[in-house]
């Protein structure tokens, strides 16, 4: 039996990472095909140089940051309000947003900034794909952060209370500090999550706000390019590290 489930766990793994693997091998080939031709460093070189690549990931990097500062406030007050209300109905609700369809997310947030709009002299841009970004992320920080709270000991903040300090300094001093690793792993969940979007990015984005994930899949449809290999494979080991990093807070 064990032996069974060795070999299953095996067929999963193998299953799941050989397709990244190859990834990875072909993207030093000097072939422009999947034949071999020998170890070359061309493809990351050329990909460096491709300014429409560079501002992509630049563009990517600054909504990725800056819709997980916002979610990551937003979802530790948001748990924390949850935690202290100790409301299962509204905890519960939030689930909603993580089996919610991407493109019914994308469709909804671009109807209601059409909406916003016709009040405001506002376009699609980058501040559109950050509160589009903020407001799918809001709920892993919200389910991150309760599983921490839920190790927590209310007799521990009442104590700082009955000492004198206020409902701030309780929660600054005594509580925030016990969620520490859970916060910073839902911030890098988030920044993962928001930095390989592509489907609610391709709604709301405007023409000046591409990101990486739009422009690899813009260069995947005019045909095979190695590049993409290269660029997948930094986004790979840069994402699979931050994961890894993540659930090695979360389990702190």
């Amino acid at each position: 039996m064990k032996r069974g489930l060795a070999l299953y766990a095996t067929a999963v793994y193998v299953f799941l990472h050989v397709p990244l693997l190859i990834l990875a091998v072909f993207s030093f080939n000097a072939s422009r095909f999947t034949v071999w031709r020998g170890f070359t460093l061309y493809w990351y070189q050329a990909a460096a140089a491709d300014r429409e690549l560079v501002e992509s990931a630049m563009n990517s990097l600054i909504i990725a940051v800056g819709s997980t500062v916002l979610a990551t406030v937003i979802g530790t007050l948001g748990a924390y309000g949850l935690w202290k209300r100790g409301s299962n109905w509204l905890a519960g609700s939030l689930y909603l947003s993580l089996v919610t369809p991407e493109i019914v997310t994308g469709v909804s947030l671009l109807a209601f900034f059409q909406w916003v709009f016709r009040f405001l002299d506002l376009r699609l841009g980058m501040h559109t794909v950050i509160l589009a970004h903020v407001a799918f992320s809001v709920a892993y920080v919200v389910v991150v952060v309760m599983a921490r709270l839920r190790t927590f000991d209310p007799a521990l903040e009442e104590a700082a209370l009955d000492l004198g300090a206020t409902e701030w300094v309780a929660f600054r001093k005594v509580t925030l500090p016990h969620l520490a690793p859970a916060v910073a792993a839902a911030a890098m969940l988030a920044f993962t999550i928001s930095i390989d979007d592509y489907v609610i990015t391709s709604l709301v984005a405007g023409v000046d706000s591409q990101t990486l994930p739009m422009a690899i899949y813009a260069l995947a449809r005019r045909g095979v390019n190695p590049m993409l290999n290269a660029v997948s494979t930094v986004v790979i080991v840069a994402l699979g590290a931050i994961v890894l990093f993540s659930e090695r807070l979360r389990s702190a």
